[in-house]
């Protein structure tokens, strides 16, 4: 059925029973898991022209951001290993979560995206989006919410 799958995370209580739940799938079905963490890029205009955050600072945000996403990946990998799950990680710094989600899924030929859904109101959906309909709405491939 599913030969490799993809685990978004963003280091979430939800997003970590999600890793177990994927990880449990992958073993089932013999398939083997990406596991795999966005940079949120900071907006151009918070340090652009104006230069509101020195450039410095940018830096060493990016460089926290990736040990954050390393540290989130980590246990994505431990969960796989535990299982005997051959895992691999990946981290970009997409434009947006949902985007690089999906490129995700189509540099790392994932053929199924299982992801934690926050469960939040419509109204805060409204208002905020969803990452995991965004994808749920863009995917080519089969996507797996946990809730």
């Amino acid at each position: 059925m599913f030969k490799n799958i993809l685990i978004p995370t963003d280091g979430s209580a939800l997003s970590r029973k999600a890793i177990k739940a994927a990880v449990k799938l992958a073993q089932a079905l013999g398939a083997r898991v990406t596991g795999y963490y966005g940079i949120v890029m900071l907006p151009p205009s918070v340090y652009g022209d104006g230069d509101l955050i020195e450039k410095d600072l940018v830096k060493t945000l990016d460089r926290l951001a990736r040990t954050t996403g390393e540290k989130y990946l980590d246990e994505i990998a431990q969960a796989a290993a535990a299982a005997g799950v051959t895992y691999s990680g990946f981290i970009t710094k997409p434009a947006s979560a949902y985007e690089g989600i999906l490129e995700a899924t189509k540099k790392k030929r994932c053929d199924a995206v299982f992801i934690a859904s926050r469960g939040r109101s419509e109204f805060k959906k409204l208002l905020l989006g969803s990452v995991t309909q965004k994808v749920l709405s863009h995917s080519e491939v089969p996507v797996i919410v946990y809730r």
